[in-house]
């Protein structure tokens, strides 16, 4: 990734800029998803536009490395980025009632099988050992041979 120029800004500065240059394009696309009648597509419609932005910013002249000193101190921990989710998931689960035991054994069960199957592949995927059974486990050979035949 080029770089449009090598001047640092202070960490603050960088920081303001890129907020502010968010806030600009998020405002943006409320003011023209008001103005469409599509008030609720603001943020994907904000979002969308950012990337678009960066996009062509990035292939005709290169990030500059404040920008990306900057997303990468606000994006540290991707928890930020989905607080306002998570808080309204967990409002809603509880306003379930009787139907909060079969919605989380469904997110468990859900969770856990892919879980376990991506398990399996990486564990194989790792061994090399795709054509074989992956729960034999291979001794270390000494000499030419196993090493409990010793």
């Amino acid at each position: 990734m080029k770089s449009t120029h090598s001047a640092h800004l202070p960490l603050w500065l960088a920081l303001i800029l890129t907020l502010a240059m968010v806030i600009f394009v998020r405002e943006s696309a409320v003011i023209i998803c008001q103005w469409a009648g599509i008030e609720k597509a603001a943020n994907i419609v904000g979002l969308v536009a950012m990337f678009v932005i960066l996009m062509i910013w990035r292939l005709l002249k290169g990030l500059p490395n404040w920008l990306t000193q900057a997303s990468n101190t606000l994006l540290v921990d991707s928890g930020f980025a989905f607080l306002p989710v998570s808080a309204g998931a967990g409002l809603l689960l509880f306003a379930l009632g009787d139907e909060l035991w079969g919605v989380m054994l469904t997110i468990t069960v859900s969770t856990l099988i892919p879980l376990w199957g991506l398990a399996i592949l990486a564990h194989r995927w790792l061994n090399h050992d795709t054509g074989n059974d992956s729960t034999v486990i291979h001794e270390p050979k000494v000499n030419g041979m196993n090493k409990d035949r010793s």
